[in-house]
């Protein structure tokens, strides 16, 4: 799957040199950027794109943070910061473009995307990941910034967990660590963490 380029050989027509699209995260808290693996892991980079450049993240709050361990966040009904159904939504179903293959993609049974477990990128500290519920093609808005090495939710790993990771934090992770260390009840924060926006530049 990966492409090694060495000196002489003739590039590969489908990959591009082109750099990967960042992420600027504004939240409530400060801001944090991440590479956005769109060369990677194209359908799940492409899914996350559309949605940030929709407008669906902005105003929704990280529902689960545990130090020594991850932020959550990106439920449609965390927008009540306080609602118990946080962690159980995701987006619309519809469809949207493969910005790598320019491909129409599906969102399904409650905007959840095909699984896409192609590149093998560990869950290391400030990695993107796929938040699902265990069952096959069941990752839709949701996704989580690693504060530890999670690698036990690789999908690669042996375990039952299978969690793709899709971006890494460029700037700002002791942000993302400073988030999962807030005080909490029942791993929600106590004061409100805000996603105020999520813009993307290099598309």
């Amino acid at each position: 799957y990966f492409l090694m380029g060495c000196a002489g050989s003739s590039p590969a027509p489908a990959k591009s040199d082109k750099p990967n699209p960042v992420a600027t995260f504004e939240t409530s808290l400060g801001t944090f950027k991440a590479d956005i693996y769109l060369d990677r892991v194209p359908r799940t980079a492409s899914n996350f794109i559309d949605l940030a450049q929709s407008g669906f993240y902005n105003g929704i709050h990280f529902h689960r943070v545990i130090p020594g361990f991850m932020n959550q966040f990106g439920c449609p009904y965390a927008k009540d910061a306080n609602s118990n159904r946080a962690g159980t939504g995701g987006p619309p179903d519809g469809e949207f473009t493969n910005l790598a293959t320019g491909a129409a993609e599906k969102r399904f049974n409650g905007g959840n995307i095909k699984d896409e477990n192609i590149s093998k990128d560990t869950n290391k500290p400030g990695s993107l990941s796929m938040a699902n519920t265990g069952q096959k093609d069941s990752g839709g808005s949701q996704f989580f910034i690693n504060v530890n090495n999670n690698s036990n939710l690789d999908w690669f790993s042996s375990g039952p967990s299978k969690h793709p990771v899709f971006g890494q934090v460029t700037e700002s992770y002791d942000l993302c660590v400073k988030i999962s260390k807030v005080p909490t009840t029942n791993d929600n924060p106590k004061t409100p963490i805000m996603m105020k926006s999520i813009t993307i530049s290099g598309v």
